[in-house]
């Protein structure tokens, strides 16, 4: 047994973050400020959208992605259950309603078929708008909310045929998902917004905080004043030394910005984000040729046509197979000393969703599917060749 925990999720910071942190603590300015400009602009190039904006999480970037859209009371937006409970109440805040649409079990990804018979079986269609209605609560269907789950991009050609068709936006949760590609696109670029994650377990981390990308000026404009209390000028464009700027108030806005402090992070991780990259591609390699004989079921195999940017290595464990449950087996791992991650227990699942939304047992049965079998195994660029082998090795026992 190993005699120190291993942490699930251990984001690696290196010496250039720190003293980026310490250099911006001495400059006097910790909130947002030039860090901040650079690091948005560094982003925007690296993913190629004309604009980004840094806020203080992904939940804040997906919240005023969709107030920059017109979501509000009396819409709906479709997603995925199988997902953390900040897309769902990034929705629930712009007084919308979240509609789930069952998941594929092996990409684990929200099924385009299945938004698809969702439109067509809930909705008709407005003649005025062209826009889907609900038959029963005669709300507007506004935008779809894919989740590229564990870094693997959703089946993003077959959504945006959908979106387009029935004049719906798309707002990328890509919190995952960096590094993607999807047939040649930039994950980033492929929605009307997308939003980063940059969360202490993230492939690219600042602690908290969170990026929205996207070519539209008018929604770019929005998210920058609606994420800084509505005002027309953020604080470094008010107290710089071009002197003082006066501001309006243009929206009732929000405390969603980035800090200084964040973005000194931000700035090198992203620098680094290809070398990390390719140390978790050799960890999951290492993973699947382990893991391959073990009576468990290890991520499905990807194609060209897509670049997964390897987030989160989850396996499957069935009880019928493996002989021990998932509760059980993650047990076993954690009096190993072995940290794991359950990513996601279906939110039809919780009580807030099934009380306020009618969501029951047996809504979505590929969701549940994974909900009840799926565990993560630590994977972050922090993982020594020792640890990978203790996972590995506290796995074969188990379960062999």
């Amino acid at each position: 047994m190993r005699k120190k925990f291993l942490v699930f999720g251990a984001p690696l910071i290196e010496d250039k973050e720190i003293k980026e942190v310490v250099k911006t603590l001495r400059s006097g300015w910790l909130s947002t400020g030039p860090k901040v400009h650079k690091f948005e602009t560094m982003f925007k190039e690296y993913i190629g959208t004309k604009f980004a904006h840094a806020l203080n999480s992904c939940t804040a970037g997906l919240h005023l992605s969709m107030v920059a859209i017109g979501v509000g009371a009396g819409d709906e937006v479709i997603t995925t259950p199988m997902t953390f409970c900040a897309t769902a109440n990034s929705i629930i805040h712009t007084g919308a309603k979240p509609v789930f649409v069952d998941i594929d079990v092996r990409s684990m990804n929200i099924s385009a078929e299945k938004i698809k018979e969702c439109i067509e079986r809930k909705y008709y269609i407005d003649e005025k708008s062209g826009t889907p209605i609900n038959k029963e609560t005669h709300k507007h269907l506004r935008a779809i909310m894919p989740v590229h789950f564990a870094g693997r991009p959703a089946d993003m050609d077959e959504i945006v045929r959908i979106a387009r068709k029935y004049n719906l936006y798309i707002i990328e949760d890509a919190a995952h998902c960096i590094e993607g590609f999807y047939k040649g696109k930039k994950i980033g670029t492929i929605g009307d917004l997308t939003c980063f994650s940059f969360y202490a377990t993230k492939n690219l981390v600042t602690g908290e905080g969170g990026m929205v990308t996207t070519d539209n000026k008018t929604f770019a404009d929005r998210i920058e004043t609606y994420g800084l209390h509505g005002m027309s000028r953020g604080a470094w464009h008010r107290y710089s030394d071009k002197g003082y700027v006066k501001y309006r108030v243009i929206y009732p806005g929000f405390k969603y910005n980035m800090m200084d402090i964040q973005a000194s992070l931000g700035i090198h991780q992203l620098k680094k984000l290809s070398q990390y990259s390719k140390k978790r591609e050799k960890i999951w390699n290492r993973y699947n040729e382990a893991l391959k004989d073990l009576p468990i079921t290890t991520p499905a195999p990807f194609g060209k046509e897509i670049v997964h940017a390897r987030h989160l290595y989850t396996i499957l464990i069935d009880k019928d197979d493996a002989g021990i449950t998932r509760d059980e087996l993650q047990q076993k791992l954690y009096r190993l000393n072995i940290g794991t991650g359950v990513h996601f227990s279906s939110l039809h699942l919780e009580p807030y969703y099934q009380h306020n939304f009618g969501y029951r047992k047996g809504d979505f049965p590929n969701a549940e599917y994974v909900s009840e079998r799926t565990l993560s195994l630590p994977f972050s660029a922090k993982l020594s060749d020792t640890d990978v082998g203790d996972v590995i090795e506290a796995l074969s026992t188990i379960l062999k």
